[in-house]
């Protein structure tokens, strides 16, 4: 703590290497927002960059890249972006469609050989968008790395991987799955003819001018790189007083790496969003457009991601988005000619709860669009206790207030992360209010209340899930581990 402390002292005199663009909004409310946030979420450093109308705005670094050396983030700095990675591999499948070598509606199957049976049908876009029911390779890893230490013999967690049941039927839930992405690096290896860390270089960092962009993880010695940190519970097995500021260290295998493998700057994923957008990336707007076009489940109804991009659907001001680790996130306004990116070196600081906010300093509407932002800057206000109520009354006040059932689910499970648990159970509860015909919310609303010690409120949860969903084996199996104890 007295690490944070010292960095929190040093925030109202770093603010490095900044530099204004043709400054479009007043930069003392978008400081205002910064220093609020790295202090309220402990953020040792953070870069940040806003690009409207094609241009660089604004670029700015805050405090510090390695607190073991009081080094301080410079715009040049390296930091991990994991996931947003997905965003880039979306690019690559889209620059394969347009060259006409592939369909997102064509199975799997039709591009990949020595599948499983129940993977073959699956579609690209099923797998782009996270509903494909396949088993995750993650979770194969991780067990083989607490067999066997760091165990990436990819031949032999590709072949466990296979050899795991479905999680659901294909198109019926939506589940987080790094298989998925997997899946597209093979495809871009096979239809490319090479690497896809050699296609990204070539087709993308080369073509929008990002040379602090690179694939690695700890293991690699990476120039100029920023050190990642995060807060733990536990260490060596002894559950900790408080959480502790650790070192993170962080290991992707290099076939998985289309999944969560990137490290770059604010200023290079800025220019990556002005080439994407000017046309550099994708030769058409069709094809831009459906980059940014969610799929469908089953039902008809969509989903929340797009290709390789999370979508944020709103009546005006709508947004699409690239999010990684917990620390990273790119906030894309299409209509607004708006774009933020907001890297952090803190795992769990859930840089996107505010850039809707960040984008209220360039357009005031935006921030009142986004029903998420618009009831988090309201429940700091009355507290999270009062959720049900504080959104019946947005609800009155705007009648387009609907914040959708996976985006109140999503905040409440970063909650839990940064060990606000209160305020997770608020928005769970809330979810199940407004969703009451949902076996997922009846089903993360349980999980909270078990870890606030409420056994007999989380059972009744799990059962209602169960009841109305009689597939959900994630209930089950808890319902079953409750009753061991």
């Amino acid at each position: 703590m007295a690490i944070l402390r010292f960095v929190a002292t040093l925030l109202g005199v770093f603010a490095c290497s900044s530099f204004l663009y043709g400054q479009t909004a007043p930069t003392d409310n978008v400081e205002t927002v910064i220093q609020r946030e790295m202090k309220e979420r402990q953020i040792p450093g953070l870069q940040l960059a806003v690009v409207q109308h094609g241009q660089l705005v604004l670029l700015k670094s805050y405090g510090m890249a390695n607190l073991q050396t009081s080094t301080p983030v410079t715009n040049q700095r390296i930091l991990s972006i994991n996931s947003c990675t997905k965003a880039f591999t979306g690019i690559a499948i889209m620059q394969l469609v347009e060259e006409g070598k592939l369909e997102l509606t064509a199975p799997v199957s039709r591009y990949l050989d020595n599948l499983p049976e129940t993977w073959q049908p699956i579609t690209l876009w099923q797998l782009l968008t996270h509903i494909s029911g396949l088993p995750d390779v993650n979770q194969v890893i991780d067990t083989e790395k607490e067999g066997h230490g760091a165990a990436f013999n990819e031949e032999a967690i590709w072949a466990k991987t296979k050899a795991r049941p479905m999680d659901f039927p294909t198109g019926e839930q939506y589940r987080y799955n790094q298989t998925n992405y997997v899946l597209l690096g093979k495809i871009i290896d096979k239809l490319s003819g090479k690497p896809f860390v050699q296609v990204f270089q070539e087709r993308q960092f080369q073509v929008a001018g990002m040379p602090g962009t690179v694939f690695g993880d700890s293991r690699d010695v990476i120039p100029n790189k920023t050190q990642s940190y995060g807060f733990t519970t536990k260490i060596d097995g002894q559950v900790l007083a408080e959480p502790k500021l650790t070192n993170a260290f962080e290991e992707f295998a290099p076939f998985r790496r289309t999944a969560s493998g990137l490290n770059s700057t604010a200023e290079d994923m800025a220019h990556w969003v002005i080439a994407l957008q000017q046309g550099k990336l994708l030769k058409t707007k069709s094809a831009l457009n459906r980059l940014w076009t969610p799929g469908t489940y089953k039902n008809g109804s969509p989903t929340q991601w797009a290709v390789g991009w999370v979508t944020k659907p709103r009546p005006k001001h709508r947004a699409v988005i690239t999010t990684g680790g917990g620390r990273s996130a790119l906030f894309v306004y299409p209509d607004d000619d708006l774009a933020i990116v907001v890297l952090t070196n803190l795992a769990g600081s859930f840089p996107e709860e505010f850039i809707d906010e960040l984008a209220g300093c360039y357009n005031p509407d935006i921030p009142a669009a986004d029903p998420i932002t618009a009831l988090h800057m309201e429940l700091r206000k009355q507290g999270f206790t009062n959720a049900i109520d504080v959104a019946n009354e947005l609800k009155k006040k705007n009648s387009s207030f609907n914040p959708s059932e996976d985006d109140l689910n999503d905040w409440a499970y970063r909650l839990m992360a940064r060990r606000q648990l209160q305020e997770a159970l608020g928005i769970f509860k809330l979810n199940v209010s407004l969703y009451p015909k949902s076996w997922n919310v009846y089903d993360s609303y349980g999980e909270a209340l078990l870890k606030n010690g409420q056994k007999d409120e989380a059972i009744a949860m799990y059962k209602k899930s169960i009841e109305l969903n009689p597939d959900n084996q994630n209930g089950k199996g808890m319902l079953a581990r409750i009753a061991g104890n």
